[in-house]
Parts: structure tokens; C-alpha cells; sequence
């Protein structure tokens, strides 16, 4: 028989929610509760009867807590493998009663260290007999099931009514358990590599000797980049528990999200919160083929969309702010893969709503992150992530290398060219004017080609545009280009910002 009915459990959580309803429908279903400190006493409180642990072990919690459950007792009542008879007779030789069901969930050490507590704050939020209960119970899946997420609660309450959790049911139970310790352990580890270098100048300073992470699968996709590749989407979770970003994005409407689809609602998400006014960006390939700021977002797109309007045709399409009608009505014009906004207006969700080929995603504004991974063969490559926010990204900081200075208005644009420009691949050449793309160049080998692009796509609208590009010009032949030989030497300013934002 798979099944083992729950007659005793152990309970031990710091996240409490739930546990007054988990413990009474326990305990009306005739199971014995065992339970630790504050776990106990707020199950005390709730009117069922539980057993301290230290009335089970014969030993008072010590040591501010760190040992309460670090006993035979417990741990002999967790690994005992019920189907054996050996050790069955051990228990009864020890006076030791089995568990049929752990649930415990950890310190918040992950939260802690990202609320920036202070270094010994955080080694009291390592748990120990925790992750050893866990990993004991999850061992000995074939006996005891195990329970780490609140979530997870109103699953006991159903197997109880049912004789108990199946032996399938047990085995995925201990994989989230295990998953859970590991992830936990990966975050101490790396927390210690990282925090306690002994030189923080040194090169390696804040770079741990060990880098991992756990990534859970939250989807399977159609098909990869392309229809012949298998796919799926997995997620890490916060320090908060939820996964954040384009991955725990919430579709309102339309087909499921393709890999495609993630990974330019991911490019441009990225480039319309380079930007504290109302800014759209419509990324095809990564890239995007118009990017604007505006009076409002419809303003906006409308500039964006006029920049490349045949490369706008498929586009996915981000707002940094929430959609409202009057854009609605712009975008239903336009065939749209998929439109990223931290929210939609009802009005606004019905009019898009009533195209069924567009995704509509609302996604909160990006966290600032530290550190951004890419793998390559047999390794990954990490980074601090790249912002604007370096000193050079202020036009106050630039420096006049040619011609005169250049009007506030002029200005003004060349410091939105220079943020948009953020977001085209290398080498990327972007012409702007009002706040707005008219001309982009990017992906190529050369920047001469990424000029030619930029000025072929923009037309008339170069003249009088304004130009930035991620690095520098070693050659005049990209200035000759942008603007004809003789303008140069005529004294176009030109201004160095002393910081790159390559973009491969």
C-alpha cells in the first residue's frame, strides 16, 4: 500500500500563515501534534493541543533557540523506515513514536541579507535544525511525507481525508524539500563568499568562489527559437519568494508567451525603464526598431511607431507606464506580438482585448539588479549590471571635443539618444530629434554600416537629428556618414560622455 495515514505530526515553521487552520483540521482528524516555541504557542493559542517538543526530547530549548529539535528523539521519529521491522523494533525498544507528516519552513536568511542587516543579524537567521529536519524527512519519503510552503496546506488537509498521501505524491513532496534546502544553502554559501573577502579592494573582492542558483520550471513552452528546439521557461525566486521580471509576468490576454516572445518583451521592458518620462519602445529581434519618450505614452508611441513603421509590423511593445485608452487605440492598429505594461485600463483592455493574436503582459517596473548572468559553453559569465546612472550618463559631465555648445533643446536630445542608444545592439548608431528615434543602426560588424543603416532608415529626418553611438569612432568615415566630410571640420560638436554601453 502507497498510502500511510497521518497519525502524528511535526510542526515547526517561521512562516506562520496558515497554520491555525492547518493545525485544527489535524487535530480534528485525530492527528497527534508535535510542535516547536512560537509554532507551538500560536497552535496553543488557536485552542488545539499540541506537545512541546521539549516534553518529547526531555531537554529545554538552549542557546537562544539554536537548539530545540537537534535530538534523537525527533530525528530517530523522522528516519525510521516504518516498512522495516528492524526498525520498528528499535522504536519500541526506545520509546520513540514515528511521524507520518514534517512540516517546517526556514528563517528568512535570503530577506534578511537583502534588507542590508547587519552581518551578525544575518548568521541568526541561518537555520540549522530546520534544513536537518527537512533533509531527514525527505530522505525517508517512503515513510514520512514532508510540507515546506503554506501553499502546500490544503493538500495535508485532502490526503487526511483520503487515508494519506500516496508514495508519488511523498517522492514530489521530498524533490521541492530538497530544492528548498538547496537553494537555501547556495544563498549562505554564497553570501559568505561574497561578504567576508578579506580585501574588498582586491580584484575578486564581492565575486563568491561559488556561484549558483535554483531555477524552478514554471512552463513548457510550443518550441524554442525556433519550431525544430524544445523549450521551457524556469524561474528564481526573490528574496521576497516570488519570481519577478518578464518570467512572472502576468498574461491578461491573448496566446501563451513563445521563447521569442520572452526574451524581446525582456529587451523591451529594459529600454523603456532607461527613462523616468512617459517613454514606449518597440523591439523586434532584441532591437528596437523605435524608441520615445513623450507628453504621455500615447505621444510616445506615436513618435516610436513613426520611426521604422514597416519594422513595427510584429513588434512587441513596452510602456513604462499603464496603457490607457487613447494608446490602446493607437496600438489595435498596428499587428502587435505582445504589449508589456505595469497595468491597462479597463477601457484600454477591451480594446486590445478584442484582437486575439496580441499578448498582453502586466509586469511591475524591473528591480535594480546587481548581477546579470549569461551562460556560454561549459560556464556562465557574470556581471554587474549595466544602468545609466555612471556619471558620464549625465550631460552635465560630458565633454565639448568639437564645435560649440549645443542649445538645451539639442541637449535634451542628445541625452535621450544617448539612453536609447543604451538599448541597440553593438555597434549601435541612433539618430534622434524631439525625444524620439528617427533612425536606428545596429547589430553590425562595423559602425560605418550601423551609420548607414541608421541614416538610410531615417531619410529626411536625419537632417537636423542629432547622434550617439555606445563607443567611439577611431576613423572619420561613420562621422562622413552621419554628416558630409566638409561638416566636421566646420565644427559639428561632438561631446564624449567617458562611458560605454556595449550591448552584444
Amino acid at each position: 500500500m502507497t498510502q500511510i495515514p497521518i497519525s502524528r505530526a511535526l510542526i515547526s515553521v517561521y512562516d506562520k500563515t496558515g497554520l491555525e487552520e492547518l493545525a485544527s483540521g489535524l487535530h480534528a482528524a485525530g492527528v497527534e501534534i508535535v510542535s516547536t516555541g512560537s509554532t507551538a504557542a500560536r497552535i496553543a493559542a488557536a485552542g488545539v493541543p499540541v506537545t512541546a517538543v521539549e516534553e518529547l526530547t526531555g531537554f529545554p530549548e538552549c542557546l537562544d533557540g539554536r537548539v530545540k529539535t537537534l535530538h534523537p528523539r525527533v530525528h530517530a521519529g523522522l528516519l525510521a523506515d516504518t516498512a522495516k521491522a528492524a526498525h520498528q523494533a528499535q522504536l519500541a525498544e526506545l520509546g520513540i513514536e514515528p511521524f507520518q507528516l514534517l512540516v517546517s519552513n526556514l528563517y528568512p536568511f535570503e530577506a534578511t541579507v537583502a534588507s542590508g542587516a547587519p552581518p551578525e543579524q544575518c548568521v541568526e537567521q541561518i537555520d540549522i535544525g530546520g534544513p536537518s529536519m527537512v533533509r531527514a524527512a525527505a530522505k525517508n519519503h517512503a515513510s514520512v511525507a514532508v510540507v515546506i510552503e503554506p501553499s502546500r496546506y490544503a493538500d495535508v488537509l485532502a490526503a487526511l481525508a483520503v487515508g494519506g498521501f500516496t508514495l508519488d505524491q511523498r517522492r514530489a513532496l521530498a524533490a521541492e524539500a530538497f530544492a528548498h534546502t538547496a537553494a537555501y544553502d547556495v544563498a549562505v554559501a554564497s553570501w559568505f563568499a561574497s561578504g567576508y573577502a578579506p580585501d574588498e579592494t582586491a580584484r575578486d573582492a564581492g565575486w563568491p568562489r561559488v556561484a549558483s542558483a535554483l531555477w524552478r520550471r514554471a512552463d513548457v513552452l510550443r518550441y524554442g527559437e525556433n519550431p525544430h528546439q524544445r523549450a521551457a521557461l524556469y524561474t528564481r525566486p526573490a528574496p521576497s519568494g516570488a519570481p519577478e521580471g518578464i518570467a512572472a509576468a502576468e498574461l491578461l490576454h491573448g496566446k501563451a508567451m513563445s521563447y521569442n516572445n520572452y526574451v524581446d518583451a525582456d529587451a523591451a521592458r529594459r529600454a523603456a525603464y532607461d527613462f523616468a518620462e512617459p517613454c514606449v519602445a518597440i523591439i523586434k529581434h532584441s532591437n528596437p526598431c523605435g524608441i520615445a519618450i513623450g507628453a504621455d505614452l500615447a505621444d510616445a508611441h506615436a513618435k516610436a511607431n513613426a520611426c521604422d513603421p514597416v519594422s513595427a509590423f510584429g513588434g512587441v511593445i513596452a510602456a513604462n507606464g499603464p496603457v490607457t485608452a487613447a494608446l490602446a487605440r493607437q496600438i489595435k492598429d498596428v499587428f502587435t506580438e505582445v504589449v508589456i505594461a505595469p497595468g491597462f485600463d479597463a477601457e484600454a483592455l477591451d480594446i486590445l482585448s478584442a484582437s486575439k493574436n496580441v499578448r498582453l503582459l502586466r509586469c511591475a517596473p524591473p528591480a535594480a539588479a546587481p548581477v546579470e548572468w549569461r551562460p556560454i559553453t561549459g560556464g556562465m559569465l557574470l556581471q554587474t549590471a549595466d544602468r545609466v546612472d555612471e556619471p558620464g550618463d549625465d550631460p552635465a559631465n560630458w565633454q565639448l571635443k568639437a564645435g560649440h555648445p549645443v542649445d538645451p533643446a539639442v541637449l535634451a536630445d542628445l541625452a535621450f539618444a544617448w539612453k536609447a542608444c543604451r538599448s541597440v545592439k553593438s555597434n549601435a548608431i541612433l539618430l534622434a530629434a524631439g525625444g524620439a528615434s528617427v533612425g536606428v543602426g545596429m547589430g553590425q560588424v562595423n559602425r560605418v554600416d550601423s551609420a548607414r543603416l541608421a541614416v538610410q532608415r531615417a531619410g529626411d529626418r536625419a537632417a537636423g537629428s542629432v547622434a550617439a553611438s555606445d563607443a567611439y569612432f577611431p576613423f572619420p568615415d561613420g562621422f562622413e556618414i552621419l554628416v558630409v566630410a566638409a561638416a566636421e571640420a566646420a565644427g559639428i560638436p561632438l561631446y564624449f560622455t567617458g562611458v560605454r554601453h556595449f550591448y552584444h
